[in-house]
């Protein structure tokens, strides 16, 4: 029998979040896969990428990327007005400035990115149920 197993990863610092990052890097984001619930301060993406942590590198899941803590989001060249528009993610960075941190989404497309304000780092990557 083939078990399936379904990731879940979870960063609070930046060595985790460069494991996210790798995990995450030639995922497609569409548009309205992108919401960022100011009430909750989440930052919610679902993003459809290779499984690379597995034998099987070739095999596609659709995940979900939970940033919490959010205090603010800015977005850069995102047309959030088209909500089919696939993006590309490259990396996702992490800068400290004073005591807070600035968490960076770069697309394939230049000079586009969102950047997540936060004073901690807290994310989740989890695979979903196909």
């Amino acid at each position: 029998m083939d078990k399936k197993y379904i990731s879940k990863l979870i960063a609070r610092d930046q060595q985790g979040l460069s494991l996210i990052s790798a995990c995450c890097s030639e995922s497609e984001v569409m548009t309205s896969n992108m919401k960022y619930l100011k009430q909750n301060k989440i930052f919610l993406v679902s993003i459809k990428r290779f499984k690379k942590e597995t034998e099987k590198k070739n095999d596609i899941v659709n995940s979900i990327l939970r940033f919490d803590y959010i205090d603010f989001v800015k977005a850069k060249n995102i047309n959030q007005k088209n909500n089919e528009k696939v993006y590309k993610l490259l990396t996702i960075d992490c800068l400290k400035r004073d005591n807070k941190f600035e968490i960076i989404l770069a697309f394939s497309e230049k000079n586009t990115y969102i950047s997540l304000s936060t004073e901690v780092i807290e994310i989740n990557l989890e695979d979903q149920k196909v």
